[in-house]
């Protein structure tokens, strides 16, 4: 497969990659084509090029080895047909928090209440999503959280007997921050993603992730999959922890792409997410979102998770949100969209490349066994700490 990462010629990029020559995750970066390696003392982890003043400045700059081009190492990233032996790619964080935001596109408010009020039944969904629409109309694009507007909403929706918990995180004051995974527990490019056994009804949430350093300094970006249970989360919003944090379920890749002269939070604020489901059944799926239509700017949303009130001492990954929530029927009509097991799911940005995954049940991905110790240890030994 040629340039499967679909990475742009120009920015900075870093991420972390496998070798069988090193115990230890490499800290690597794209130049021309190519993966070099940069991991040093001064920055043996992510976590430690995104804590420095100016972290693009240091990638650009850095000595590195080359490990490989970036076609052969995105090749063999996948993990049906992965060559332990060969370079491949991780998740491009490592000790940072796993965070994410939820209901931050108020367009896509309505499919959370819907959820719930449908207590996780595809097939009631259609009948709910029409009748609310009919009564407060399809175009919420422009409703700003905590608003006047927003309040009088809310005050139709409850009045119809449709007040959820949605309703508070996505028009009232205060954003949703909850815990994705736990740092070390992310999956990268090529990996398989999770989805428990339990869940019947889940779709992929096509997302850009903020990466921030514990200062709060926003650093660069990434791209996203938030895999989400429909049927749990549906069920009660206490169950979200189930609903999200899974094994493989956090996707982050194929790379960070650094703040610097030519890349800007700006860029991430105009950025279309691209989503594309293939079944091995034949069925397809496509569709976008507009980071301009977020309904709380990345810089809030980061603000909300960390700041006085709370501390991350390796900074985070922020993901945040998506507008596109799938609808379209699978087999029969009116069980709206969920994932089978082999599905490909590409989320694509044209200045952040592909992340590319393959659908299988918690259980069957490769189990989570590298932590944050292993990582210390591992670089320990080789004299980098």
């Amino acid at each position: 497969m040629t340039n499967a990462t679909l990475l742009p010629d120009e920015g900075l990029f870093i991420g972390r990659a496998r070798t069988s020559e090193a115990s230890h995750p490499l800290v690597v970066t794209v130049r021309g084509g190519t993966v070099f390696d940069i991991t040093s003392s001064m920055a043996p982890t992510v976590r430690d090029v995104c804590e420095m003043p100016e972290p693009a400045g240091y990638v650009h700059a850095a000595a590195g080895e080359p490990i490989g081009s970036l076609d052969a190492i995105a090749a063999n990233s996948f993990q049906a047909a992965r060559d332990p032996q060969k370079p491949y790619l991780l998740s491009p964080v490592d000790l940072q928090a796993v965070k994410a935001s939820g209901v931050t596109f108020v367009v896509s408010l309505l499919e959370r209440v819907i959820e719930e009020q449908a207590r996780g039944s595809a097939e009631k969904a259609d009948a709910i999503r029409a009748d609310i629409a009919g009564l407060i109309g399809h175009d919420l694009s422009k409703l700003k959280p905590g608003s006047p507007e927003a309040m009088e909403i809310k005050a139709k929706l409850i009045q119809r007997g449709a007040w959820s918990q949605y309703l508070e995180v996505g028009i009232g004051p205060d954003a949703e921050i909850f815990t994705k995974c736990q740092p070390m527990a992310s999956v990268g490019f090529g990996a398989d993603v999770g989805l428990h056994p339990v869940s019947t009804w889940n779709n992929p949430e096509p997302e850009i992730a903020m990466i921030a350093a514990s200062s709060g300094m926003i650093v660069g970006a990434t791209l996203g999959n938030d895999v989400n249970l429909r049927d749990v989360e549906g069920r009660s919003a206490l169950l979200l922890g189930k609903a999200k944090d899974n094994n493989a379920s956090a996707a982050l890749g194929p790379f960070i792409r650094l703040f610097d002269d030519v890349f800007s939070i700006d860029d991430v604020k105009q950025a279309t997410v691209r989503l594309k489901v293939e079944g091995e059944d034949g069925f397809s799926l496509e569709g976008a979102s507009s980071m301009a239509e977020i309904s709380r700017s990345p810089e809030e949303l980061v603000a909300a998770a960390m700041g006085p009130h709370h501390q991350y001492p390796d900074g985070l990954a922020l993901y945040l949100g998506t507008m596109f929530v799938p609808s379209k029927d699978r087999g029969e009509k009116g069980k709206g969209f969920t994932h089978k097991v082999g599905d490909i799911v590409t989320i694509s940005s044209e200045k952040f490349g592909a992340l590319v995954n393959r659908v299988r049940l918690s259980p069957d991905c490769p189990h989570w066994t590298y932590g944050a110790s292993h990582l210390m240890r591992d670089l320990a030994k080789a004299d980098f700490i």
